[in-house]
């Protein structure tokens, strides 16, 4: 295993530490509880998301300006215990009520679910969504029904904005809840990930070989198969999501994500073939964006994700927002 890393143990600690070092006028570091929070917090909706660590830049990258208030960062590819979740609920709460982004997995709803119930005890007011955009497989290992991946970065951003703008909290879930019905995604990787604690692949795929559908803890996908062309893999990856939501005639957002050790140049290739395949589907990328958004430790691959949007979601997609993953100026 070669990381750049000090005790194994100690990984996500160390890197919310460094962050905060590097976002110190923004971002508040709150040690214990592996939180990160916005230091200037406004009498507005507060926005929380959170989650296994590995995934960088999820969670904490989207905490700013426009997007989340707090994220709760658990153990490698292990959700956060119910005691973060709740300090995260108690800092961000202002009154109007605090949204809980979660992804469909079954320790995060659990554990969400818990601390939403203990602050309500509390008369807070709480609202949860779920993220389930992956459309590789119904079930899997880690979750009831579909998994949540990178589409978690556009609700997010449609959340964010809408709690910016000053809306309720029903107002807000209910934006937050249209995105997610509208957005689909779907992935493949090259290569597995090593979990620090571990030290080495937790499987292995041949020189030759990619997986479809494959999630980005390594849950197994839908087919091993002989690595594709750019071209290839763009159709592939695209029919499964076209097959699933209709698409057709409309507007969407396009998120080309690398899973951790793909290339920039790859990707670009990649949303170069993608582009084209919408353009002849007449389906129109209104935004598109390309990089590292939800990561798989070192993992190598990539997903796709598409979003159909509306004159409020496109509204809610350019609004300002200021973190360190995602600015809009």
């Amino acid at each position: 295993m070669k990381k750049i890393i000090n005790n194994p143990n100690d990984v996500v600690k160390e890197a919310l530490e460094g962050m905060q070092m590097a976002y110190k006028d923004k971002l508040e570091y709150v040690p214990g509880f592996e939180l990160i929070v916005r230091k200037e917090l406004k009498n507005k909706v507060g926005i929380i998301s959170g989650g296994g660590s590995g995934h960088e830049p999820l969670h904490a990258g989207y905490v700013g300006e426009g997007m989340l208030d707090a994220a709760v960062a658990g153990n490698i590819f292990s959700s956060p215990s119910p005691d973060r979740i709740s300090e995260a609920i108690e800092r961000v709460d202002k009154g109007e009520g605090v949204l809980l982004v979660i992804k469909n997995y079954s320790g995060d709803i659990m554990n969400f679910g818990l601390s939403k119930d203990m602050a309500e005890a509390d008369d807070k007011k709480v609202a949860t969504v779920i993220v389930k955009d992956d459309v590789a497989v119904e079930d899997s290992t880690y979750s009831t029904g579909r998994r949540g991946i990178a589409g978690t970065v556009f609700v997010h951003k449609i959340a964010g904005a809408m709690a910016e703008k000053g809306a309720s909290l029903e107002e807000v879930e209910r934006a937050a809840n249209k995105a997610i019905a509208n957005i689909r995604s779907m992935g493949m990787a090259m290569s597995a990930c090593t979990l620090p604690a571990v030290g080495k692949p937790g499987f292995v795929l041949a020189e030759n070989e990619m997986e479809v559908g494959m999630g980005i803890h390594g849950e197994p996908g839908i087919e091993r198969t002989s690595i594709k062309s750019a071209k290839e893999t763009a159709k592939t990856l695209l029919e499964k999501i076209l097959k699933d939501y209709d698409y057709s005639n409309s507007e969407v957002a396009l998120l080309v994500n690398g899973l951790g050790a793909t290339p920039l140049m790859e990707l670009y290739i990649l949303n170069r073939e993608v582009c084209n395949l919408l353009e002849e589907k007449n389906i129109k990328v209104y935004k598109n964006m390309v990089g590292n958004y939800t990561t798989a430790l070192d993992m190598s691959g990539c997903s796709l994700t598409l979003m159909k949007l509306d004159n409020e979601l496109k509204e809610l997609l350019d609004a300002p927002c200021d973190t360190p993953a995602w600015k809009n100026c």
